[in-house]
């Protein structure tokens, strides 16, 4: 139960809500996803006219995007904890407002340390609150267990689409005013995100089941979560994930740049990164439902990691860049849900934003490495070879790794089902 369970008024039962409560709950879900994560993977189109016009690098640029994935990082076990403890609608609000206030930073930078602070610091706080952790809790407790992943990757999928709104029309606005003029439209965004996440917040009313036995601590649920080896193989081939993600969303502009082709190219493969995303986060919450997730998300990663080797292996045309924007949307975001799914198999609902939020602490660093480590290699080389090769290797580690872990529930969760 949350600590202040009267915030929002009266809770209710799952079986309490009608249908319109249901999807209103989640669409407000999906929908601050959407646009939380839609700009943030469109920052990379700025960079190759930042860098022009203001002076900074490319590794300045990449720092901040590297800063950005740590603090979101570090932030989201606390956030979890807080979410956990008084409701997502106080985090979710509070994430939005701490967005804005990023974007407005984006808008007048004219120094690095303006970029660092606005998508580096603000958005990476935001983001906390506001992204997949924040959405699959509300998710989670809205919906029965029996169609829990399929939901996940409903939500996940819609959440999917912000980029291929942000991806376009910041490239739109880029090519016909200015950079600064694309983020007055992240500011536009994120103003739409405000009452999404009122209304997707309505799930604090929602009881959650009431569990046997003594009631657990967050402190007692962490030490019981690190305890468990499924769950410190999950976090290590998370980091892994985060690493080439970023990598990918940071750096593909200005490889495409360098590579002479048309920057609408980028702009475009980022929003079918996008599309494709909404087919792979609900195939693969529907099909975590009825397979193993543990081999799904290994799989995922290891075709992922070809992808990457296929596309950076030869020459890229606006063709090839395309598919595999296709390929990398379906697997994308299909990791949610099952990393989420695997972590409330384990250990339950209770904790669920507070266990996850360490998980994708791991991710975070792996990001952090992912972008700065990326913008390093160019400065060092004057390519990305070096950087989509280590990868490609640890992507193909990882997914070997994932597929080892140990899913058994923990002991309490295996007392409770006795």
């Amino acid at each position: 139960m949350l600590l202040y369970p009267n915030i929002l008024g009266y809770m209710m039962k799952k079986t309490d809500l009608t249908p319109f409560q249901m999807w209103g709950i989640l669409g407000g879900a999906a929908v601050m996803l959407s646009l939380a994560m839609g700009m943030r993977q469109s920052f990379g189109l700025l960079q190759p006219h930042m860098i022009r016009d203001i002076g900074i690098t490319a590794a300045d640029f990449s720092l901040a995007v590297a800063l950005q994935n740590i603090v979101w990082g570090a932030t989201q076990p606390i956030v979890g904890m807080w979410a956990d403890k008084y409701g997502t609608r106080p985090v979710a609000l509070l994430g939005v407002l701490t967005y804005i206030i990023g974007l407005v930073f984006l808008r007048f930078a004219d120094a690095t340390w303006m970029v660092t602070v606005g998508i580096g610091f603000c958005v990476g706080i935001a983001l906390s609150c506001t992204a997949s952790n924040i959405a699959m809790n509300i998710t989670a407790r809205t919906v029965s267990a029996t169609k829990r992943g399929a939901a996940m990757g409903a939500v996940s999928a819609i959440g999917s689409l912000g980029l291929t709104i942000a991806s376009p029309m910041t490239q739109s606005l880029i090519t016909n005013v200015n950079w600064q003029m694309a983020a007055v439209g992240f500011l536009g965004l994120a103003c739409v995100m405000l009452p999404a996440a009122f209304w997707g917040t309505k799930a604090d009313q929602i009881e959650l089941e009431v569990v046997a036995g003594k009631p657990q601590s967050a402190k007692d649920a962490i030490t019981e979560a690190l305890g468990h080896k499924g769950y410190r193989v999950l976090a290590i081939a998370f980091f892994v994930c985060g690493l080439q993600l970023v990598f990918i969303t940071t750096h593909l502009p200005a490889y495409l740049d360098i590579c002479g082709m048309d920057p609408t190219v980028g702009s475009n493969t980022l929003a079918l990164i996008g599309l494709f995303n909404v087919i792979g986060s609900y195939l693969f919450g529907w099909l975590g439902d009825r397979y193993s997730k543990r081999v799904l998300l290994g799989g995922i990663y290891i075709l992922r990691s070809l992808a990457l080797y296929l596309f950076f292996s030869y020459p890229p045309s606006p063709a090839s860049t395309l598919v595999f924007g296709a390929v990398l949307g379906t697997l994308w975001l299909g990791v949610v849900p099952l990393v989420s799914g695997l972590i409330i198999h384990l250990f339950g609902l209770r904790f669920m934003a507070t266990l996850s939020g360490i998980a994708f602490m791991s991710h975070q660093v792996g990001s952090f490495l992912g972008a700065w480590g990326g913008g390093y290699v160019f400065n060092m080389f004057g390519n990305y070879d070096l950087a989509w090769q280590l990868a490609v290797a640890i992507g193909l580690a990882a997914g070997l790794f994932q597929m080892t872990m140990n899913t058994q529930p923990s002991e309490r969760i295996r007392l409770q089902s006795a």
